[in-house]
């Protein structure tokens, strides 16, 4: 029976954890959530529970040398530090993260080793990179290029469920989610490199329609200009990678932004009330604080901003609790309070990959891709099953000796993302292709 070490017992752990129980695995899982885990594991044979704090090298150490393979669920910044200790033992290792330098700086070190360490096997990054790489592919097989690429993903509640100003609900804390609308951002636009500084990623944005759900909102996802060497697009002159959203979001967070309420610098913030933070950014008027704010931000008291702001408890004269230090966790505590989804709600998650590929006879063509999945209330969440199961299907087929390459890998080598995509489809995880398609596909 294969042994397994899963690190982390988040938001994303169950459906993973299940997944290598049925198909044959032992599982220990190193945490400092145990109750999460005992619901996940819920006395399982196969499974075991060890108290483990992240930091704590010591004790991973005996617990890696056991294992033959290590699922890292903890934070990016851990990472690396797992990684060495997994190539110091020659033991396998997996991640949903982006690579990051220090772990691209370990390829020779982890392919000396004889292991793999592959990451990026969620959903975004995951899912993206194998159903685009499977077409991309499939055009240069057949002696054509890829010249333009957009690929949108948004992991949103169910339509119906988008029923804030902000169109918008976590299915795991804010904190991550805030925290990526705080990076700059890079995309190729017809050979010209376009650069978005953090305070203007909420205002460069567009609409795009989704059939069946309406339009949303767009707006850019970090560096796409270095995905156009990991996707081997060498003649390409689009390339844009893009975040979905209802609409509402990117106005609200762009507003937060722009008063400075995202800072994670300490300030003093004991005895004052949600309202006095906003006035510290607004100024202290004897006009009403929703008409003020409105009128500093520029919009109408009936913007999506305002209703947020309004809807968050931001105009109350409620004390701040007195553990909150910074505004970011402010904001952060609000939206956790009550943008969680709720047991009986569902979510969604939207994957849209367009491509204009053209051909040596001179020909063209514009391809799309695309899945829409919903969570249960009854089960796992959509955002839960499509990052976790493509990092637990990797992880079988690395055990099995399916997947037998070394070194730091993302999953955009067709050794990897064809047996993964093949088993997601067998769970009703799927991306639809269309091919032939009008130029009026084509997004910008």
């Amino acid at each position: 029976m294969h042994r397994v070490l899963v690190l982390g017992a988040g938001m994303v752990a169950k459906p993973l954890i299940d997944y290598l129980l049925k198909n044959g695995c032992r599982i220990k899982i190193a945490c400092n959530t145990c109750d999460n885990a005992q619901k996940i594991l819920k006395d399982h044979p196969n499974g075991e529970i060890v108290y483990w704090e992240a930091d704590n090298i010591g004790e991973l150490k005996p617990m890696i040398k056991e294992a033959e393979l290590v699922v890292s669920l903890l934070p990016y910044k851990f990472h690396a530090r797992v990684a060495e200790v997994c190539i110091e033992h020659r033991k396998h290792m997996v991640t949903t993260s982006y690579v990051r330098q220090e772990m691209s700086d370990l390829d020779e070190a982890a392919k000396k080793a004889g292991i793999i360490i592959l990451n990026e096997i969620g959903l975004d990054p995951g899912i993206d990179h194998m159903s685009a790489m499977r077409i991309i592919d499939n055009v240069h097989s057949m002696g054509g290029h890829i010249e333009k690429f957009w690929s949108l993903c948004g992991a949103l509640p169910a339509p119906e469920c988008a029923d804030n100003p902000m169109g918008y609900k976590f299915t795991w804390s804010p904190e991550g989610v805030l925290l990526a609308g705080m990076n700059d951002a890079r995309y190729l636009d017809n050979g010209e490199i376009i650069h978005i500084k953090p305070e203007n990623l909420f205002r460069k944005t567009f609409t795009y329609e989704i059939k069946d759900i309406g339009p949303l909102e767009v707006y850019a996802n970090r560096d796409s200009v270095s995905y156009i060497d990991i996707y081997g697009l060498r003649d390409i002159r689009t390339m844009y990678r893009g975040t979905l959203r209802f609409s509402g979001w990117c106005e609200t967070i762009d507003a937060l932004k722009s008063l400075n309420l995202l800072s994670r610098e300490e300030e003093g913030l004991k005895g004052k009330t949600y309202a006095e933070l906003i006035r510290s950014r607004i100024g202290r008027s004897k006009t009403p604080i929703k008409e003020k704010l409105a009128d500093h931000l520029g919009l109408s008291e009936e913007s999506a901003a305002v209703r947020s702001f309004e809807w968050l408890g931001l105009f109350n004269e409620i004390k701040i609790p007195a553990s909150m230090k910074t505004s970011f966790e402010v904001i952060s505590d609000l939206m956790m309070g009550k943008m969680i989804l709720k047991e009986n709600e569902r979510d969604m998650i939207i994957l849209k990959h367009i491509f204009l590929a053209r051909y040596k006879d001179g020909s063209s063509e514009i391809i799309s891709s695309q899945m829409i999945d919903y969570g249960s209330p009854s089960a796992d969440t959509s955002i839960s099953r499509t990052v976790a199961l493509p990092a637990a299907m990797a992880v079988k087929l690395i055990l099995d000796g399916r997947i037998d390459i070394k070194g730091v890998y993302r999953p955009v080598r067709k050794e990897i993302y064809m047996p993964v995509l093949s088993r997601l489809e067998k769970m009703g995880i799927r991306t639809e292709e269309k091919y032939g398609l009008p130029e009026s596909e084509l997004i910008f």
